[in-house]
């Protein structure tokens, strides 16, 4: 059995969605974060980071001057080393499964969340998130590993797809 299940698909096919409904069914203990969009007026300004235990920091934004950018989105380094890197780390220690949605270009900007992706990969727990479709060097390497399962979703696949997560993290 793969110690880790990664979802991949274009964005919006409920990747999250069905980590969040994973996590509210399964009686496991879960440490890590997920990214929300933030919205204004309808309009995507950007994304934050929310951790499982409730903290949260912006990820990205339009308005946010950085030499890391993904699109028209400045990326803030900074909080994913303060935010995300330390949530992974907790839940590698006093967690049942670890939490890292997303493996994305804005993240991998920060080598200390790919030092904590590889931590968690090494680690004995159980590893669910997502990671990004287009093709990047890094993120390759972590779509190759063999202890790592891809599952491809899209929005006809969900109810599929969910219960294969299921069935993962009840073994």
């Amino acid at each position: 059995m793969k110690k880790a299940y990664l979802l991949t698909g274009e964005p919006g096919c409920g990747k999250t969605t069905i980590i969040k409904e994973t996590l509210a069914r399964a009686n496991k203990s879960a440490g890590g974060f997920y990214t929300e969009e933030i919205r204004n007026q309808g309009n995507r300004q950007g994304f934050k980071i929310v951790t499982l235990d409730g903290k949260s920091a912006v990820l990205s934004h339009i308005d946010m001057s950085s030499p890391h950018k993904v699109s028209k989105y400045g990326v803030d380094t900074d909080n994913i080393d303060k935010v995300a890197v330390p949530a992974i780390e907790e839940a590698i220690r006093i967690k049942d499964v670890i939490v890292i949605d997303e493996i994305g270009k804005m993240e991998l900007f920060s080598q200390s969340f790919q030092d904590a992706v590889l931590r968690a990969l090494s680690s004995e727990k159980k590893t669910l998130g997502t990671i990004m479709l287009a093709s990047h060097p890094w993120a390759d390497k972590i779509k190759q590993r063999p202890d790592v399962e891809i599952v491809k979703m899209t929005r006809s696949n969900r109810s599929e797809v969910l219960s294969k997560v299921l069935d993962w993290l009840r073994v």
